[in-house]
């Protein structure tokens, strides 16, 4: 069994995506894009807690593919991904102890990295070219 990549509970993972979600449904730039794409906030945040827990305690009970997911949507836009690490922070330092918090926040930094260099490169490429 791998050890977690820092000392956190299920439950204080739920809570916290719990908490950063019920920030971006209030969130004018954000909260519309999110209700663009997710039409059951419960099972979306299941999910996501789904994924936390594998990215932090290496369980298995998360099998999509974020970036898929966020590649396909449109409107994600790479400039974004600053602005829901930073909502993402301010959960993170009110929910959390200050260490977690840290150490939570930068996983997230470095998996927001690869989506917005990948969304970056996405939206630069332009229309494909046929012939």
């Amino acid at each position: 069994m791998i050890p977690p990549r820092f000392p956190i509970t299920v439950s204080q993972i739920e809570a916290t995506v719990a908490e950063f979600y019920a920030c971006v449904r209030e969130h004018p730039g954000l909260g519309p894009v999110f209700a663009r794409h997710v039409t059951d906030w419960s099972a979306h945040e299941t999910k996501i807690a789904r994924f936390w827990r594998n990215a932090i305690l290496f369980e298995r009970s998360y099998d999509g593919n974020p970036m898929a997911a966020h590649m396909a949507a449109w409107d994600v836009r790479a400039p974004m991904f600053a602005v829901w690490l930073g909502l993402f922070d301010s959960v993170l330092r009110r929910t959390l102890p200050a260490e977690t918090a840290a150490a939570w926040s930068a996983l997230a930094h470095r998996i927001g990295r690869g989506m917005h260099i990948a969304i970056q490169d996405r939206d630069s490429a332009g229309p494909p070219r046929l012939g």
